[in-house]
């Protein structure tokens, strides 16, 4: 057994799922109760769902974190979140949280976080943090997939919409008020697509603003044992390795990711 890794079931421990929204016709808001994991469980970080009948856990980014509740917001795309969709409230999840490296912030630094699609709930514990100095940009495919927007209107001084179709919101992509917004930004937080990230990241090395991005990556064991997230990472000497998303992400420096 890989070094660190003995033990690790003793680190799953049960929720209960106290209360279970669904925002679109593919979208789940799940509160899982947990007092002792939601005190440690920080910005950017993941917990791996066990799903009944699944042998392999499935890796959901952290939404918020409410007193004694961890949020996830959670797109069905497979067997196994489809399981998880028709969970009800009351019913025991065991999960294993939190994972992962999160984001770092500093209060006292105006941030912009940027959010893609289902990369958009990971932002909203991130941006919280930071209130009246966070400014929030989150992209979509149309108006009928917007979510969490009330959510982050409580939490934040500034909140910006783009579609891609233009049906809410600014019509285009995010890299456009980005454009506007990382004049005055002092940190940068990104997750969602790649092709999304590696432009932000682009953008972010132009202004000389630091930027740190959450990957999203196909994931099974969440402990860094399988290798199945591994990503190339640039060493400070030019050449590249590869390491977990899981275990030394999913946060990244974005100039230290081999685009």
């Amino acid at each position: 057994m890989p070094k660190g890794l003995i033990g690790l079931k003793f680190d799953a421990q049960d929720c209960v799922l106290v209360s279970k929204t669904q925002l679109t016709p593919t979208i789940y808001d799940f509160r899982l109760k947990n007092k002792t994991l939601a005190a440690i469980t920080k910005p950017g970080q993941f917990v791996q769902v066990l799903v009944p009948g699944k042998t392999l856990r499935r890796p959901i980014s952290v939404c918020d974190v409410e007193e004694d509740t961890i949020r996830l917001v959670f797109e069905v795309r497979g067997e196994g979140t489809q399981i998880m969709s028709q969970m009800g409230e009351g019913d025991t999840v065991n999960i294993i949280a939190p994972l992962g490296r999160g984001f770092t912030l500093d209060k006292n630094k105006r941030t912009v976080f940027v959010g893609g699609g289902i990369g958009v709930p990971p932002m909203l514990y991130s941006a919280g943090q930071l209130g009246d100095n966070a400014v929030v940009i989150n992209g979509f495919r149309s108006k009928d997939a917007v979510i969490l927007s009330k959510d982050f209107e409580k939490v934040v001084s500034k909140l910006i919409i783009t579609t891609d179709d233009g049906s809410f919101g600014i019509h285009g992509f995010v890299t456009q008020p980005l454009e506007q917004e990382i004049k005055k930004a002092e940190l940068i937080c990104a997750c969602g697509p790649t092709p999304m990230l590696r432009n932000i990241a682009r953008m972010a090395k132009e202004h000389n603003v630091p930027c740190q991005v959450s990957l999203e990556q196909r994931m099974a064991c969440g402990v860094g044992a399988c290798l199945g997230c591994a990503v190339a990472v640039k060493r400070q000497d030019g050449t590249t390795c590869f390491q977990h998303v899981c275990k030394d992400g999913p946060v990244f420096d974005a100039e230290e990711v081999a685009w």
